[in-house]
This record gives structure tokens, sequence and C-alpha cells, in this order.
């Protein structure tokens, strides 16, 4: 399609005045706010006990959630990519499930299945382990919404590598481990590398599903942003430079998860010329 030249300088206008509107000046004005008091009142905000104990939860989220997701999203990429079966469909379809399905339904899933009174609840009553409101739901809530990240980024590039290797590799005597070891999982590394950060991300920055299964108690089960969402609420003048200062965090994570997209990108390419 041609287009004449001023029709193609008000579309780039339009598209600048569009992204300045809905991401530059928001996040202008949170980073504004956050270091016109200095530097230290940024430093002191982030280093409370409270965001400490926030991050400390996230990150523990993380390491849990991320060899999860890897540990069952490979063998599951492998069995999409590598085989036809009745009802691969419907899977394909549930995978992508957490993609249309609202994080708040989520929690409120977890609790009916996890909860008290829910439909596992003799986890909780009879054997005394609780999942609702403590670490085990976050981490649950957090993988149900994470779970397709490794699976979408791995099932094309098996897709893509076929199976000559890896019959070749069997017929000169490799074990099944061996062939994955050696073989298959070199050629997924940038696949599952993309999906492991996208799903760092996502866990990082998750707060619907979270705060329904979360007890969010200050130095217990208060993830990052749980405890944005807490200061700012407080509607002191303090509390919400603190939920400006944790959400400058979390953004200072998300422009390096950016980054490490692109550096990926860019080698994956390379990889495939």
């Amino acid at each position: 399609m041609i287009l004449s030249p001023w029709i193609r300088n008000l579309a780039r206008y339009l598209a600048l005045i569009y992204v300045a509107v809905l991401v530059i000046v928001p996040v202008g004005l949170i980073l504004w706010r956050t270091f016109a008091p200095g530097l230290p009142a940024f430093f002191a905000s982030i280093g409370t006990p409270a965001a400490i104990s926030a991050l400390q939860l996230s990150l523990l989220v993380v390491a849990i959630v991320v060899p999860l997701n890897v540990l069952f999203g490979i063998p599951t990429a492998l069995v999409l990519a590598r085989n036809k079966f009745r009802g691969k469909s419907m899977l394909q379809a549930v995978i992508d499930l957490p993609f249309a399905v609202s994080p708040v339904v989520v929690g409120v899933a977890l609790i009916l299945l996890w909860g008290s009174a829910g439909l596992f609840g003799f986890v909780e009553n009879n054997l005394g382990f609780k999942i609702i409101f403590g670490l085990p739901g976050i981490v649950l809530a957090s993988i149900f919404v994470t779970v397709p990240f490794v699976i979408r980024e791995v099932e094309p590039v098996l897709h893509e590598i076929g199976t000559d290797q890896e019959e070749a590799a069997a017929t000169l005597g490799s074990s099944w481990w061996q062939t994955f070891w050696r073989v298959t999982l070199p050629s997924i590394r940038w696949g599952l590398t993309y999906g492991i950060v996208l799903t760092i991300a996502r866990t990082l920055g998750e707060f619907g599903a979270v705060i329904m299964v979360s007890s969010n108690l200050p130095g217990t089960s208060q993830t990052l942003t749980l405890l944005v969402a807490d200061r700012y609420n407080r509607g002191t003048a303090d509390s919400v430079y603190g939920a400006y200062a944790i959400s400058t965090l979390l953004m200072a994570v998300a422009v390096i998860v950016l980054v490490v997209q692109v550096i990926l990108d860019r080698r994956r390419t390379k990889a495939d010329q």
C-alpha cells in the first residue's frame, strides 16, 4: 500500500503521541515522583524491612516457579512437537488458557480447590499444610499464569529443528538422555532461555492472582507488587512515596528483562543464520 507523505507523517506522529500518552508520560511521572526527593530517600524506601522481605519473597517465588516450569514445560513441548494424538488441540487450548483467564479468576479457582473449605481442603484441615494464604498458594498462582511461556517458546524451535539430529544420535547408539542432553537441549537453548526470561518477568509482576491467595502480611506473605498496592492504599505521603519507589524498582527489573530479550533475539537470529 502506497501512502502519501503527509499521511505517513500523520501516522508517525499519531503513533508517537499514542505511545507517549500511554507509556512514556505515566512512567516519567513515576520516575519524577520517585527521584524528586533525592536518591537517599529512594534507597531508604526500598531498604526498609518490609521492602527487603517483599523482595526476598518475590525472588524465592521466582526460584521455585522457574525450575518447575522448565521441568514440566520442556517435556510438554516435546510431546506436542513430536507426537500426534487425540486431544492434542484441546491440550494446546488448555495451555493457552492463562492468557485468556483473568488472574483474579485464577485466584478464586485455587481457593475453591485448595482452601480450607475447598475440594482438597483436607490437606490443610487434616495434614496441617497451609496452601492458600501462604507461600504454596503464591507459587501455585504464579505457576498457573506462567505455564505457557516455556512451552510456547520451546515448541516452535522443536518444530524448526526437526528430528533428523535426534534420529542420527539414536542410530549411533546414544540413549534418550544422551540424545536430549547433547542434541535437543543445545538446540532449544535460546528458546528455553527466552521462555525463562518471560517467566521471571511475569512472576515478579503478577498481582491479581497472588493477592487472592496471599494473606498480604508485610514481612510474611507480601510480594513486591502487593507491597506497592499496600503502600499506595495507606494514603499517607510517606507510604505513597514508598509505592513510587518500589514501582521504580519493578520497572528497573522490567528494563533489564527487555534488554535480555533484545540480546537473546539477536543471538537467536545469528544462530539461525
